[in-house]
């Protein structure tokens, strides 16, 4: 009787586990195809861009006046060429300063824009998980086991883009 027991408790564990539903979702792939997405990737760019120019701005003041240094060196006193030695390389330091603070920034401000982005897809994937009845559902774009068999895996892609309002467009068919 108790090896019975055993039995029909092992059995029922085994039916329980294969009853169970997993999926799986490429989520960069929802993310890079939402439209806020889109328009964070704008705003970093043009943030990055003014941080470029500020640099450039930074580096042709150096540039001009290391080429006035260099060009009048000869005639100037020596009080005011050690002047104008400091002057460059204080110029030259707040341009390596002005260069991590905008990596810096830039970081920031991508963490800033991406990281709704983020949220508002994960928030897709667990209601749309929630729905469904998945257990589980894992990110493929970031595998992190060492083996899953994707085909035995429900790809729930469509249904996220869909609660997340994205209309899929057909690829055009080749000219023939």
């Amino acid at each position: 009787m108790k090896k019975l027991l055993i039995l029909v408790a092992v059995l029922f564990g085994v039916s329980t586990v294969s009853a169970q539903k997993f999926a799986r979702i490429n989520l960069q792939e929802v993310i890079v195809a939402m439209p806020e997405f889109e328009e964070a990737q704008k705003n970093l760019e043009a943030f990055g861009k003014d941080l470029q120019e500020q640099m450039e701005q930074i580096q042709v003041e150096f540039n001009n006046k290391l080429a006035d240094f260099q060009k009048n060196q000869a005639t100037m006193a020596a009080s005011v060429k050690q002047m104008r030695q400091q002057e460059l390389e204080q110029l030259q330091q707040r341009f390596s300063e002005f260069q991590q603070i905008a990596q810096q920034d830039f970081q920031k401000k991508e963490t800033e824009l991406i990281e709704p982005v983020q949220k508002k897809a994960n928030e897709a994937v667990n209601k749309v998980a929630k729905a469904a009845g998945y257990i589980a559902v894992f990110n493929t774009s970031v595998p992190s086991l060492a083996y899953f068999d994707e085909a035995q895996l429900t790809d729930i892609a469509a249904a996220v883009k869909k609660e997340l309002g994205i209309v899929e467009t057909p690829a055009a068919a080749p000219a023939k």
